[in-house]
């Protein structure tokens, strides 16, 4: 973890070093993805390539983060800006770890996380995970938050072996054999599937028995969000307008995304962003791209309390969210 941050820092030190005598005028903004450069972030790239930051007044250096615990603290600590971080994650950290940290709009309305397997490994419903081993990385969205998927499942999450890996081995590690299934987004089937050569992924979606959960969530330090709210609310507007293109035009975001990084597979990405345009606009909701209401954070707190995820009063939806900053 230690290592993983140290590396973003010198990251976003490098990053702020460059381009300084470029957009004098504009606003220098950091902000991280969540995990790495996957098509699931890509919509960050949409805003910068289609000029929505510039237009908006800023300059916005994009820094790939290493998952919701490392850009929560950074975040905290003010040195990124703005990050990108899954909402129940982020609500387990702040009720633990009290950080200075509030969440200004969701990029998702219901959670991306799941459990992936494979055909023939086993694994097709909740109940088939008791007994099976799990790889993924350690304080991982996916594993913070199985205790409340486990409860809603009826499984005891005890049972459940989660195994230490490297997240960009996972897919190699399922396709291998070495582990019944791993932690990953449900965007990631292309790209489990690319790996397995062939296998089926079996995907067991969260969000299926934990429908009120928001996915991922645009943060920012509760001194950045009280102190430069106008920039704040003009950052979010712009990502907002990147991300509602991204699902609206998916076949662009795969040459958009190669381009700002070159290793990255533009079909994967624009068929990510595709299965992914459902969690921002769900069947049935009416509300702006983004939105975050207070009543809905209030039952997901009580959600994680009943889960035992949390203890009773450790937060409340004002220690996790700034409803005034949000989309109406």
């Amino acid at each position: 973890m230690r290592k993983a941050v140290s590396a973003l820092l010198i990251g976003l030190a490098v990053a702020g070093c460059a381009g300084q005598a470029e957009h004098v005028n504009l606003q220098k903004v950091n902000y991280l993805t969540s995990f790495n450069t996957f098509g699931r972030d890509a919509y960050v790239y949409v805003a910068k390539e289609k000029g929505y930051f510039e237009q908006a007044g800023l300059d916005v250096t994009i820094t790939p983060g290493t998952g919701s615990v490392d850009v929560l603290k950074l975040v905290a600590a003010g040195r990124a800006d703005f990050g990108i971080a899954d909402f129940t994650a982020t609500a387990i950290t702040v009720a633990k770890e009290k950080l200075p940290v509030t969440a200004i709009a969701a990029i998702h309305q219901k959670s991306l996380a799941a459990i992936v397997a494979l055909e023939g490994n086993g694994i097709s419903k909740p109940a088939d995970l008791v007994g099976k081993k799990i790889g993924d990385q350690p304080g991982s969205t996916n594993q913070v938050m199985f205790p409340v998927y486990a409860k809603a499942a009826g499984i005891d999450p005890a049972k459940v072996e989660f195994v230490p890996s490297a997240p960009p081995a996972l897919p190699q590690l399922l396709a291998a054999g070495q582990v019944d299934g791993i932690g990953q987004f449900v965007v990631g089937k292309p790209l489990i599937e690319a790996a397995a050569k062939g296998k089926k992924a079996v995907v067991l979606p969260y969000g299926d028995l934990v429908p009120d959960l928001y996915g991922n969530v645009l943060v920012t330090s509760k001194d950045y969000g009280l102190n430069k709210a106008p920039q704040a609310s003009n950052f979010m507007n712009a990502l907002l307008r990147g991300l509602e293109y991204a699902i609206a035009h998916p076949d662009e975001v795969g040459p958009i995304l190669k381009k700002y990084q070159p290793t990255q597979d533009a079909g994967v990405a624009g068929t990510e962003v595709g299965l992914m345009a459902p969690y921002v606009k769900p069947d049935g909701y009416s509300g702006r791209v983004g939105g975050l209401t207070e009543a809905r954070v209030q039952k997901i707190v009580r959600t994680l309390v009943d889960a035992g995820a949390i203890p009773d009063g450790s937060v409340k939806p004002d220690d996790l969210a700034m409803f005034g900053l949000a989309p109406k």
